[in-house]
C-alpha cells in the first residue's frame, strides 16, 4: 500500500487498573509486535491519527488516551506522577492488547512516560522515535510550566485561560500549527485535564534529575532511535536533539528548521518521509531475528 492511501483509524475503549481510556488501531488487530504512540501535554490520542494511517499499512499501530488526557479518567490522588503512574498505565494496557514488542513514537511528556516503561521492560523495548523529547539532561522548566507549579498561580491562570487565550498563546511560539490542531487541543482542555497539568509540572520540580536517573538505565540499552526536532520549539531547544546520541543507537536525525513543538502536525510530510522508513527497517529487523 502506498504511503499516500492511509489506512482506517479503529476506536475502542479499554480501561487499566480502573481508569477507563481508550485505544486507537491501525493495522493488523492481534500483532504481537507493534508501533505504540505516545502522546504528550495538552494532547490526546487524537494527534496520532495522521502517522497512524500510514504506519498501519505495514504494522500493527496503537494510541492511548493517557490518564488526565482526551477521553481517559482523570485519576484520583493516589495515582503517582510524574512518571510511574502514566509508565504502569502504558505498560497494563500494552498487556491487556497482547503487545510483547514495542516500537515507541514519543512526544513530550511522553518521552519520559514511555521510557520509564522502556527502562522497565528491555526485552519488550525495541526502538523508538524521539518527537521533541527524550533524555534531557540539564533541561529547566520554561516559563509557563514555572508558573503552572505556583500554588494558587497556577490554578488562577487554569481558570482564565479561554479558547481565544489558549489557541493566542499556542500560535503565537508554534506560528505553523494549524488553528485546527490547537482547537483540538483546546477541546480536550476540561477542568480535570488543567488539574491533571497542575500535578504533573508540580511533581517535577527538577526534570534534569529525573532525566539522569532514567538516562542511566536507557543508554544500557542502546536502542535504535530516530531523533525528530522541530528547531522552533518554545519549550524545548533543539540542542538536546543531538544529545540523545549518549542514550540510544541514534540511526538518523531530522531536523526540521522552521517547525515548532508538534512538527508532525506542522510539517507533517517530512515527519512521515523520515519516520514510516525508519519503522519499515526496525520491523523488518525483528522478523529476520526471528527466522
Amino acid at each position: 500500500m502506498a504511503a499516500s492511501e492511509p489506512v482506517a483509524v479503529r476506536e475502542r475503549p479499554l480501561t487499566v487498573d480502573g481508569v477507563r481510556s481508550r485505544v486507537l488501531e491501525t493495522g493488523p488487530e492481534d500483532a504481537a509486535e507493534a508501533i505504540v504512540f505516545v502522546h504528550g501535554n495538552p494532547n490526546s490520542a487524537d494527534e496520532w491519527r495522521g502517522l497512524m494511517g500510514q504506519t498501519g499499512a505495514f504494522a500493527r499501530s496503537i494510541a492511548l488516551d493517557m490518564p488526565g488526557f482526551g477521553t481517559a479518567d482523570r485519576p484520583g490522588r493516589e495515582f503517582k506522577v510524574p512518571v510511574e503512574g502514566p509508565a504502569g498505565f502504558l505498560g497494563g494496557a500494552l498487556d491487556q492488547l497482547g503487545v510483547q514488542r514495542a516500537h515507541l513514537v514519543l512526544h513530550d511528556f511522553g518521552g519520559p512516560w514511555g521510557l520509564a516503561w522502556a527502562a522497565g521492560h528491555p526485552d519488550a523495548f525495541a526502538s523508538v522515535v524521539l518527537i521533541n523529547t527524550g533524555i534531557l539532561i540539564g533541561f529547566e522548566m520554561h516559563r509557563v510550566g514555572k508558573l503552572w507549579a505556583r500554588p494558587v498561580v497556577g490554578e488562577l491562570m487554569m481558570a482564565v485561560t479561554s479558547r481565544g487565550q489558549f489557541s493566542k498563546a499556542i500560535h503565537g511560539s508554534n506560528p505553523k500549527l494549524p488553528q485546527a490542531d490547537i482547537d483540538a487541543m483546546y477541546d480536550d482542555y476540561d477542568r480535570g485535564t488543567r488539574s491533571t497539568v497542575l500535578k504533573l509540572y508540580r511533581a517535577t520540580p527538577d526534570p534534569g534529575q529525573t532525566a539522569m536517573e532514567l538516562g542511566a538505565a536507557i543508554a544500557a540499552l542502546r536502542k535504535p532511535a530516530l531523533v525528530v526536532w522541530g528547531a522552533a520549539d518554545p519549550f524545548i531547544g533543539v540542542q538536546y536533539a543531538e544529545r540523545q546520541r549518549e542514550f540510544f543507537d541514534v540511526q538518523e536525525m531530522a531536523i526540521l528548521e522552521d517547525s515548532g513543538h508538534w512538527p508532525f502536525q506542522d510539517d507533517p510530510q517530512r515527519v512521515r518521509e523520515a519516520l514510516v522508513p525508519f519503522l519499515r527497517r526496525q520491523l523488518a529487523a525483528g522478523v529476520a531475528r526471528r527466522l
